[in-house]
């Protein structure tokens, strides 16, 4: 029989240093731009609101989508971002 052996590892340090962007590809039609840049947006915002807590659509009204756009330093998001958004953080019960 092996015994258990526990050894302490220092934990590993996160970088916080920003991704390395790349250039969005050239020659798209500026809708692929405007609704690829509206997914990132609600990407973030519904990481953001996940991370406070919110856990269900119904728990982000508009107004709460607005004020964590706000907190997050994001522009303030559309309707459509909105709904985005809530589509994002459903959990398909």
């Amino acid at each position: 029989m092996t015994a258990a052996v526990l050894t302490s590892h220092a934990p590993k340090q996160l970088s916080l240093q920003p991704l390395h962007k790349v250039p969005l590809p050239a020659g798209r039609p500026r809708v692929w731009y405007e609704s690829h840049n509206r997914r990132l947006k609600a990407m973030r915002l519904a990481i953001a609101l996940l991370d406070t807590g919110v856990y269900r659509p119904e728990q982000a009204p508009d107004r709460a989508i607005r004020t964590m756009a706000a907190l997050i330093g994001v522009h303030p998001p559309s309707e459509a971002t909105c709904r985005m958004v809530r589509a994002l953080i459903y959990d398909g019960r």
